[in-house]
Formats: structure tokens, C-alpha cells, sequence
């Protein structure tokens, strides 16, 4: 089952992709990609993945207790669906013009649309068994909801991508000794 820091994982799996992928172009180092909020100031980077939303799934059942190994058992990982925001960071030095930008932003969508599937055991290599593969697709959010989004931040509005990551099985801690058997009765049927 996937551990704690699964969301920090998809984080880092999602910009190390970016980087792989854009660096020299359209970004020229992949120092300029980061995990990052459009709120802090004087940061170097061009492109930024920014966490602003984690949600519990509902839409998505578990079983009461689930083995955990030999006769142990746990309660059942959380289903969590993670909201980001790429964008392009404003307080950037870059010089960046529209075209630039544009020419960023599409290559972001295209390389997040091509590996919008992640296997669990790529972010966390040391699961025992597999789970359901994580999913990244676009947000689906009006102008007014990604206005929003930017208002909670203090920010202006600018042109950014949104998408939603799901489902992220959040492990649980809580393991459960099922009670020891101390009595056993046998029948022997010796019908014809």
C-alpha cells in the first residue's frame, strides 16, 4: 500500500517527467521547472506545479480491513484525487514573451496528456502489490473557479492548465491482530 508521502511522489514524479521532457526546449535548464506556489516571490524558475486541492474520492468503495501480510490486517487505503495548477511564474526574469509562454504552456499539456497514466510501483518502487494506476486528467472548471483558484493566492489572474489526479490510495498506519483461535470442533461424517 502506498505510503504518506504518495502525494509528495506524484508531485515529484510530475516534475521530473516535465523536466526530462522540456529541458533545452522549451526551457532551457531544468532547475526553471518546480514545485512551487505562484505566491512566493523572488523564485527562479519559469514553470511552476502548484498543489491546491486534495480531496477524498467518494466515488470510490474500500473494503472493511484488507491483509497486511500473514494474518495481520488493516484497515483499507483512502482514495484521494489531487488538484494542480501548471503555470507560468510571473515574478520570472526570464523575459519570456506570449509566444514564449504559449509555446511552454502547449508543451506542458503535451507531455502531461501523453503520460496521463502512472503505475503506482513508478512513484513508490517498494509496494508488495499493485494498485489501480493513477490518473491525470484536466480539471474540468470554469473561468470563474480557476479565478478563484488565483484570488486565494492573492495573484491576478493568468493563463494556466489545471488537472486533476486520481485516485491516490493513501496507506493507513492502523493494523489489527485478528483473535487467536482457542477452540476448534471437527465433524466426521461417515455417511455411505
Amino acid at each position: 500500500m502506498a505510503d504518506y508521502s504518495i502525494i509528495s511522489d506524484i508531485s515529484a514524479h510530475i516534475v521530473r517527467t516535465l523536466r526530462e521532457k522540456m529541458c533545452p526546449e522549451p526551457i532551457p535548464s531544468p532547475n526553471n521547472i518546480d514545485v512551487s506556489s505562484p505566491a512566493e516571490q523572488d523564485v527562479d524558475y519559469i514553470l511552476g506545479l502548484y498543489l491546491y486541492d486534495i480531496a477524498e474520492e467518494l466515488s470510490l468503495t474500500t473494503s472493511p480491513l484488507v491483509r497486511a501480510g500473514g494474518t495481520r490486517l488493516t484497515k483499507p487505503s483512502k482514495p484521494y484525487a489531487l488538484y494542480y495548477m501548471l503555470f507560468i511564474n510571473g515574478s520570472s526574469q526570464m523575459g519570456l514573451k506570449a509566444h514564449d509562454i504559449q509555446k511552454i504552456i502547449g508543451r506542458a499539456a503535451q507531455i502531461v496528456n501523453d503520460g496521463n497514466v502512472v503505475e503506482p510501483r513508478v512513484v513508490q518502487p517498494w509496494l508488495e502489490f499493485d494498485e489501480a494506476p493513477i490518473i491525470i486528467t484536466p480539471a474540468r472548471m470554469p473561468l470563474e473557479e480557476k479565478v478563484r483558484v488565483w484570488s486565494a493566492i492573492n495573484k491576478p489572474y493568468q493563463v494556466s492548465m489545471f488537472y486533476k489526479v486520481a485516485p491516490v490510495m493513501l496507506s493507513s498506519e492502523v493494523v489489527v491482530d485478528p483473535p487467536r483461535v482457542t477452540e476448534a470442533l471437527f465433524n466426521i461424517d461417515m455417511g455411505q
